[in-house]
């Protein structure tokens, strides 16, 4: 089909689209609900193939701008929504000059003709931190969908491109992009009170049942082409470490224009808060050093209270006991400068461990939850409950703001920092660390009360994340 024929077949559906919309309400709901939940309000959104602009107007943007070749659709869509933009531009000929948070492509692909050229053509319009979401078919689905437009229970289309998942990741590799999550939803698109709700919310997310989904999606990332240099923070959370301060400065490395290192003490019954006071007088001239009391308790009061203040553009997480090298910070440094992730988490199950470095009862705890996170949050994780943390401080600053959807009550800082990095859909990657045995103390951990509370904390976590 030529592209004349194309536009002319969605300016003679236009005045049609509302009916189809209202018949098939279900999945346009779910579809909507998927991109509210994706794409935080208040951000600079940018729709190609935007039809009557529903979608672009249910995720709220400070500013929203739908394109559209079809010069109907953009007069229905201006109709309805006066307060987005709509713009009638092909959307394998753009030409803008202006770049957004976030780029919706939606039931689009299948009527391209060249589609790595167009995802190609979307590098002009992103910036560092930009997301494209894409939702598409399940090419499984034709033969179902043939028969619902034969039925009359479908808006008829024409020929389209089918394709898979990994057919659309790489072409948007080939594009100079990132795709670094992917997914299905919606097992039944129709509503039948109770079991549609059973079906899309419950059955949908379990094992290769997923695979029969209609809506496949991607959220894909611009590539970063070159290195960058940021400032560090590194915030070590500290309780009854006194013997291990010194060596947290010492070994812990100078790392890009510069790091800072921030001692949060909190209600030691040692004297490693007179320790943390008289090393920042000692390495005055050589280290920054900053020192400060946590008012509340426990890591995760620690963590917020250290980030608070930190002034580096990466900030990172240095347990006091020292398990993880200090040494090894500069591999998470490296990871998240070369763009090859932008929330690291350290993974202590890769290599051996030193002997009494973790109690048996801890490793199977640490197992269990790293395939309970991998399950919750579709990316595989080795070692949720390694301290070892880092993410961008613009980033985390997103984090705070979205706080409340999670709640306030890890106790560790770890989880929240997990759980609001997958709901920023940012990159995570896994580096490989050595666990050491410690060398002063006792560790903070009560691993079966702790246990009990990270139960809880998953069971929350799948009411918000998974079962949406």
């Amino acid at each position: 089909m030529s592209n004349k024929e194309k536009i002319s077949y969605f300016n003679k559906i236009a005045t049609k689209r509302k009916k189809w919309k209202k018949l098939n309400n279900y999945y346009y709901q779910d579809l909507e609900n998927f991109f509210q939940f994706v794409i935080p309000k208040g951000h600079r959104v940018l729709e190609i193939g935007c039809g009557t602009g529903e979608i672009l107007d249910c995720v709220k943007p400070s500013f929203g701008l739908g394109l559209d070749f079809s010069y109907k659709m953009i007069q229905k869509a201006r109709e309805q929504f006066s307060d987005l933009h709509f713009v009638v531009m092909d959307a394998e000929q753009m030409s803008l000059n202006c770049k957004f948070d976030y780029i919706i492509i939606s039931d689009l692909v299948g009527h391209l003709d060249d589609i790595q050229k167009t995802i190609a053509m979307l590098k002009p319009f992103c910036h560092q931190g930009t997301r494209i979401v894409l939702t598409y078919y399940n090419y499984m689905w034709e033969p179902i969908l043939q028969a619902g437009e034969f039925f009359g229970l479908k808006m008829k289309q024409k020929l389209q491109n089918w394709l898979s998942s990994k057919d659309l990741m790489n072409l948007f590799t080939l594009g100079g992009f990132d795709p670094f999550k992917c997914g299905r939803r919606l097992l039944c698109p129709v509503k039948i009170p109770f079991l549609s709700t059973i079906l899309n919310r419950y059955i949908a997310r379990l094992g290769l049942i997923r695979n029969l989904c209609l809506i496949q999606y991607i959220i894909a990332r611009p590539m970063q082409e070159e290195k960058k240099e940021y400032s560090v923070s590194v915030l070590v959370p500290a309780r009854n470490e006194a013997g291990n301060i010194e060596n947290a400065i010492l070994r812990t490395p100078e790392m890009g224009k510069g790091t800072e290192l921030i001692f949060v003490e909190g209600g030691s019954t040692d004297n490693t808060l007179e320790v943390i006071q008289q090393m920042v007088e000692k390495y005055k001239g050589t280290r920054k050093i900053v020192s400060t009391v946590q008012e509340g308790t426990g890591k995760g009061d620690a963590v917020r209270k250290g980030f608070g203040i930190a002034t580096g553009d990466i900030l990172m997480i240095l347990d006091a006991d020292l398990t993880v090298p200090p040494e090894d910070l500069e591999k998470f440094y490296d990871a998240i400068s070369n763009g090859k992730g932008e929330f690291i988490n350290g993974s202590r199950m890769i290599y051996p461990m030193e002997k009494d470095a973790m109690r048996f009862f801890n490793i199977l705890g640490n197992k269990f939850f790293s395939l309970m996170f991998s399950w919750l949050l579709d990316q595989r994780f080795k070692d949720t409950l390694c301290g070892t943390k880092v993410l961008f401080r613009k980033d985390y600053l997103k984090l705070v703001k979205g706080r409340k959807y999670f709640g306030d009550f890890d106790p560790f800082g770890d989880f929240d920092l997990i759980f609001g990095a997958s709901k920023l859909n940012l990159k995570i990657v896994e580096v490989p660390v050595r666990y050491k045995s410690r060398t002063y103390g006792d560790t903070n951990i009560e691993r079966w009360k702790h246990g009990v509370i990270l139960l809880r904390m998953c069971l929350f976590a799948s009411r918000k994340i998974k079962f949406t």
